[in-house]
C-alpha cells in the first residue's frame, strides 16, 4: 500500500492541493494517516474517490449530490434504485436549466434585433429594456 502526500495526489488527480483540503472539510476524502509533522497522507483508495467526484461534476452533480453517490458506492446494501431516483432527479435538473437557457436566449435575441449597433449607448434599445422602459414596448 502506497501512501502519498497532499502534493503527489493533487497532482495525480490532476486537482490543486486546495480542492484536495476542502473535499476533506466536506468528508469527501480522508487521509490515512499524518505524518509526526502533520503532513497529510492518502491511500490509494483516495486517488479512486477522486476520479469518481470527478466524474461526477462533469455530469453536472452538487457536492452534496456526491457525498450521497459516494454512500451510495460504497455501502454494500444500498440499492441501484437509489442512485436511479438521484440520477432521475439530475436530469429533470438539467432539462429545466436547459429549458430556462433558452428562454434567456430568445429574450436575449429579441433585444439584439432591435439594435443596429449604432448611434449613443443612451438611445439603444437592449438598454431600453434592461431599464424597463415599457414605453419601448421591446421587454424580454
Amino acid at each position: 500500500m502506497e501512501l502519498m502526500t497532499i502534493g503527489v495526489l493533487a497532482r495525480r488527480a490532476g486537482l490543486g492541493a486546495g480542492a484536495l483540503r476542502y473535499y476533506e472539510t466536506l468528508g469527501l476524502i480522508t487521509p490515512a494517516t499524518r505524518t509526526r509533522g502533520r503532513y497529510r497522507l492518502y491511500k490509494d483508495a483516495e486517488l479512486q474517490r477522486l476520479r469518481f467526484i470527478r466524474r461526477c461534476q462533469e455530469l453536472g452533480f452538487s457536492l452534496d449530490e456526491i457525498a450521497v453517490l459516494l454512500g451510495l458506492n460504497e455501502r454494500r446494501t444500498a440499492r441501484a434504485a437509489d442512485v436511479k431516483r438521484l440520477t432521475h432527479e439530475k436530469l429533470c435538473d438539467i432539462n429545466q436549466r436547459i429549458r430556462d437557457l433558452e428562454r434567456m436566449k430568445q429574450g436575449l435575441e429579441r433585444l439584439s434585433e432591435r439594435c443596429q449597433g449604432d448611434g449613443p449607448a443612451s438611445e439603444c434599445p437592449i438598454l431600453a429594456a434592461l431599464n424597463g422602459n415599457e414605453g419601448y414596448g421591446g421587454a424580454p
